[in-house]
């Protein structure tokens, strides 16, 4: 086998390994201390988006687990024509923060550079602190009120300022359940900081 096959193999291979991560979720998502426990890396990526931005961890925590359940790789399902034939998926959203294809190009375009990618942890963080910022200079929502902010992330900025989220009763059910894990995150949070 010629030098240059090997070498290519070799690349091949190492490359097919490199981009495969552990995309699959922490293993107990109701407890904040146990998913800081087994993924610190996460919980590091979490404190860094509140340094840089003062959106609070909890916060984060609780609209990542009901985006992705915190799985970096997570598509919306395909949608299918007569029930069998696909035509596309649902929405662009990927990874962590769910965010979509045009949201993550202004992000881009904003400063955060070409080489961010939606399945790294610390860029789908750095997302949401950015997006929710923005969302505060437009909408006035405060950054620790995770249920507007979560009607917000998930309507879109101008969506929220429409209202369109009042005539869908289930996402404002959504939006209260994300508004409890937040304060269930943050008390099992404080509870394992005294540790």
């Amino acid at each position: 086998m010629s030098r240059y096959i090997r070498a290519l193999a070799l690349l091949l291979f190492l490359g097919s390994c490199g981009g495969s991560g552990n995309f699959s979720a922490p293993r107990n998502l109701d407890d904040a201390c146990s998913i800081a426990s087994e993924r610190p890396h996460y919980y590091r990526a979490f404190q860094a988006a509140e340094r840089k931005y003062g959106v609070p961890v909890p916060t984060m925590m609780a609209m990542m687990y009901q985006e992705s359940k915190f799985i970096g790789d997570i598509r919306p399902p395909h949608t299918y024509a007569l029930g069998v034939i696909p035509i596309g998926r649902q929405s662009s959203a990927l990874g962590y923060s769910q965010a979509l294809d045009g949201t993550w190009r202004e992000f881009q375009q904003e400063g955060a550079g070409n080489r961010v990618r939606r399945d790294n942890i610390n860029h789908a963080t750095d997302f949401m602190g950015w997006y929710m910022t923005k969302t505060v200079a437009e909408t006035g929502v405060p950054l620790h009120d995770t249920r507007n902010q979560y009607l917000a992330y998930h309507d879109g900025r101008q969506g929220y300022l429409r209202g369109t989220w009042r005539s869908k009763a289930w996402l404002i059910r959504v939006a209260d359940a994300v508004d409890s894990r937040a304060v269930m995150y943050d008390t099992q949070l404080r509870a394992c900081r005294r540790r």
